[in-house]
């Protein structure tokens, strides 16, 4: 693959990491794992954090695009695994959005940002509720399967 003069677009970066984790791709690259990626999502989120401090923006974008690799990774991995893959990770985030957003996508009122984040905490707070209670039925049916 030779390297374009235009921009690349979103699916074009997809497939340069599926190439690097794939057959002939990058040794380094195709031996990481979710927990041998640990450091790395760490320092780039470190680094974003920095840029934004320092307001560099230019190095911001560089940042943003580590972070997003990161992402990336994480999916093509996951995906290779048959755990989910990135539509699974767009899906999820997007409908977290519309849920603690009903103020925008529903017809809760909130006018203001303090309410905004009252609102998103207290669905937050119903989420974590749900997930412990489907946690707690399924430690229940495993426990007297067992």
């Amino acid at each position: 693959m030779e390297m374009k003069q235009e921009k690349y677009t979103f699916e074009e970066f997809r497939e340069i990491i599926a190439r690097l984790r794939g057959e002939g791709g990058c040794p380094w690259d195709r031996e990481q794992t979710h927990e041998s990626l640990i450091p790395c999502m760490t320092n780039e989120a470190a680094e974003v954090v920095e840029a934004i401090e320092k307001r560099d923006l230019e190095n911001l974008c560089e940042e943003l695009g580590d972070v997003l690799l990161q992402v990336l990774m994480h999916s093509q991995i996951a995906e290779e695994t048959g755990e989910f893959t990135l539509e699974d990770v767009i899906d999820t985030v997007s409908r977290k959005m519309i849920r603690r957003h009903p103020h925008v996508f529903g017809d809760v009122v909130a006018d203001t940002p303090e309410e905004c984040l009252r609102l998103w905490e207290q669905v937050k707070a119903e989420e974590k509720a749900q997930k412990n209670k489907k946690r707690q039925g399924f430690t229940k049916i495993s426990d007297s399967e067992v």
